[in-house]
């Protein structure tokens, strides 16, 4: 166990392969991306609205289709239902995004330049917990709008949890969401760097292997 450990230490410690540093570089390019596109994607469709009003979350604001104006249609059906506005001021606590995106870029470019192949996991473990926990505090707000309603609003409805993921039907009203183009591109970084921790892995695993052969 002990020698298993000594190994790992010793692999984290290596450097990171010099054509490894530039795919790493220029993989940021796709966080830079994240900002440009909208993160998660709501639709709804009824049959007063066939072509549906559009609900995009950045990850530094809330858009919506139509120029902007399906947020305040939206919100004006939310508030027949008793259901608080879904606007960037609800989803404050999301405001940590941007800066975590930017800290990211700062520590992938950083490591590219001066890092070893432990800093390029400790970015996938940063990565990785803020997807998890991003996804997480996005559920729990949308749970939190669905079932803090207003007793006192003109029609009552039995609290819900609004769609995160695929469709649901609510009331005469189909929603669909899913993640956005932004989502796929924080993705593309992770998909990239965690490909680069598996072939260092891999090409230092043969190295070890030939070592010892030898």
């Amino acid at each position: 166990m002990s020698n298993a450990m000594d190994a790992f230490y010793r692999f984290l410690d290596e450097p990171i392969f010099p054509w490894a540093r530039l795919v790493l570089a220029l993989l940021t390019v796709f966080v830079g991306l994240s900002f440009t596109a909208p993160m998660w994607h709501i639709n709804m469709k009824a049959p007063q609205y066939p072509q549906g009003l559009d609900l995009y979350i950045y990850s530094y604001k809330v858009d919506g289709g139509n120029d902007g104006n399906d947020v305040q249609e939206i919100n004006v059906l939310n508030h027949y239902i008793g259901m608080a506005p879904l606007d960037r001021a609800a989803l404050s606590d999301l405001d940590w995004i941007p800066f975590l995106f930017a800290g990211m870029i700062i520590l992938a470019l950083r490591t590219a330049l001066i890092g070893k192949v432990g800093s390029m996991l400790d970015l996938l473990v940063m990565t990785t917990y803020a997807g998890v926990f991003g996804f997480g505090r996005l559920y729990y707000k949308l749970y939190t709008f669905g079932h803090n309603l207003d007793p006192r609003a003109p029609v009552t409805i039995e609290p819900f949890m609004p769609v995160m993921l695929g469709k649901k039907q609510i009331a005469n009203f189909l929603t669909e969401a899913g993640p956005g183009l932004g989502t796929w591109y924080v993705a593309i970084f992770a998909t990239g760097l965690t490909l680069l921790l598996v072939i260092h892995l891999i090409v230092g695993r043969k190295r070890h292997v030939s070592s010892a052969g030898g």
